[in-house]
């Protein structure tokens, strides 16, 4: 468990420091090249789901919210179960990216509305305006900053639907706990067998002990 949440704190220090940074320091839509043209800090904000998705009207942001929290409260339910059982150490690291990651946006939605006032391309947010902030709590915008624009070209003017139009990859701009979670999903994906791989001296045909 202690290692799980080392990974946990790891992550979320990392990414609320970068994310208060970017809030405090650039305006909206200001970008820097890091890595010559293929890695900006481009900060932009993310009213709804990772990679810049969203889901329409207030409404749809609080229940997003509350989906996140009750979604962190089944992960951490999964990690804390897991790891009692002595789980493997990349199953544990996977769940543990996960939470971390699903923690990281929760706090932007719930209380950066609070902390924060608006930014705009005319103005660089404070943080705890006497003003009070741009929101209420549950309905914050999550920070994104991390663009990789590796490819930019045009598709080939004979291409259907989007021919001659520009084409970036990677053209979504977002954060270290999206991050976090994807990888988290990718490793379960492309490595369950060694994720899910029954733990030793457990009895054949009984290989539930990483499971949910």
């Amino acid at each position: 468990m202690k290692k799980a949440a080392l990974i946990v704190v790891l992550i979320l220090v990392i990414d609320q420091v970068l994310k208060c940074y970017i809030k405090t320091t650039y305006y909206m839509g200001e970008s820097h090249a890091m890595l010559g043209q293929w890695f900006f800090l481009h900060f932009t904000e993310n009213e709804g789901m990772a990679f810049g998705m969203k889901l329409g009207g207030n409404y749809g942001k609080l229940l997003l919210s509350l989906f996140r929290i009750v979604a962190v409260g089944i992960i951490g339910w999964w990690l804390y179960r897991v790891t009692r059982k002595g789980a493997g150490t990349l199953l544990t690291v996977c769940i543990s990216l996960i939470l971390a990651g699903a923690l990281g946006n929760i706090i932007d939605s719930a209380i950066y509305g609070i902390i924060f006032n608006e930014s705009t391309y005319m103005q660089i947010a404070t943080f705890m305006p006497p003003d009070g902030g741009y929101g209420s709590f549950l309905h914050g915008k999550v920070v994104d900053m991390l663009y990789f624009p590796i490819i930019e070209a045009h598709f080939p003017a004979w291409f259907p639907l989007w021919g001659g139009e520009e084409f970036v990859f990677f053209r979504p701009v977002f954060n270290i706990a999206d991050s976090s979670i994807t990888t988290g999903v990718l490793i379960l994906i492309f490595f369950q067998k060694q994720v899910f791989a029954p733990l030793p001296g457990s009895v054949p045909g009984n290989e539930t002990n990483t499971t949910i």
